[in-house]
C-alpha cells in the first residue's frame, strides 16, 4: 500500500465487482469509482448503466459476462486482467435468493443459491487471492447479510450461504492477514433491491420489518458506499475478518 496516499483514495486501483450491473453491486462499483478506482463488473448481462456512471467519473470500466453458477473463477479473473490489468480489490457481491418453506425446499433451489452465493464467492476469492498474495497485498470484500447472524424464514439456502460466507471471511482473514491481504465483509440490512421485492410487496412483512429498523426506513444501495470505500482503501489496513453491518440499526434492536 502507498502510505503517502490519502487514506480513502483508490486512485490507481482496479476493483472487480460481481453483480455490478444492478442494485447493491452497481452502487458499490460507482462508490469505488468515485474514490478513484477503475471497475470490472462481472454479470450474466451487460452493464450499460454502470458503465455510463463509472465513465462519467472519468474512470475506466469493463464488463465480463459470466454465469457465476457455472463459470470457472480462474477464467473470470484472467479475463478481467486482460481488460484492465491486475485486480487490487475484489467485491463478492452477486447473489440470488429462493423462497420456500423448509419442509418443501427443493434440492434445485438449494444448489442454485449455494453455487452463486457461496461456492463462486470462495473460488473467486481464491483465484484473486493467489495473485494478491503474490504481489503482497489486496482487498477482498464479501457481501454478507443479516442472515449471516440470524436464521430468517423460508430462505434455507440463502441463510446457509450467507452464514457460510461470514465464516469464510474469518477463515481467509486468519490465513492471509499476515501476508498483506485484507478479507472483510459488509452485511447489508433490509435494502431496496430486486431480492427484497417480495418482502416489500407483502404489507404485513413490510410493516414488521420497518417496525424493527431504528432508522425507520429500508436501506438504499448507496448507503453501502462508505463501508465499501473504507474496506477497499488503506484506511482499513489493520481491519481483518470484520463483518460490518449497514442495517439502520436492525441488529442493535
Amino acid at each position: 500500500m502507498d502510505v503517502g496516499a490519502p487514506p480513502f483514495s483508490l486512485t490507481g486501483k482496479t476493483a472487480l465487482v460481481t453483480g455490478g450491473n444492478v442494485g447493491l453491486g452497481q452502487a458499490i462499483a460507482v462508490a469505488l469509482a468515485e474514490a478513484g478506482a477503475d471497475i470490472v463488473s462481472v454479470s450474466r448481462r451487460g452493464a450499460p448503466e454502470t458503465a455510463a456512471k463509472v465513465g462519467a467519473l472519468g474512470r475506466r470500466f469493463a464488463n465480463v459476462e459470466a454465469d457465476l453458477a457455472s463459470a470457472r473463477s480462474e477464467e473470470i479473473i484472467a479475463r478481467s486482467e486482460q481488460t484492465l490489468g491486475s485486480i487490487d480489490i475484489l467485491v463478492n457481491n452477486a447473489g440470488i435468493i429462493r423462497r420456500a418453506d423448509a419442509d418443501q425446499f427443493s434440492e434445485e433451489d438449494w444448489d442454485a443459491v449455494i453455487d452463486v452465493n457461496l461456492k463462486a464467492a470462495f473460488f473467486l476469492a481464491q483465484a484473486a487471492g493467489k495473485r494478491m498474495l503474490a504481489k503482497g497485498g489486496g482487498k477482498i470484500i464479501n457481501v454478507a447479510s443479516m442472515l449471516s447472524f440470524q436464521g430468517g424464514v423460508r430462505v434455507a439456502s440463502y441463510t446457509a450461504a450467507k452464514s457460510g460466507l461470514a465464516g469464510l471471511t474469518r477463515l481467509l482473514a486468519n490465513e492471509w492477514a499476515a501476508r498483506g491481504v485484507n478479507v472483510n465483509a459488509i452485511a447489508p440490512g433490509y435494502m431496496v433491491t430486486d431480492n427484497t421485492t417480495a418482502l416489500r410487496e407483502d404489507s404485513k412483512r413490510n410493516a414488521d420489518i420497518l417496525a424493527r429498523i431504528p432508522a425507520g426506513r429500508w436501506g438504499e444501495p448507496s448507503d453501502l458506499a462508505g463501508a465499501a470505500i473504507f474496506l477497499a482503501s488503506r484506511a482499513s489496513d489493520y481491519v481483518h475478518g470484520a463483518i460490518i453491518p449497514v442495517d439502520g440499526g436492525w441488529l442493535a434492536r
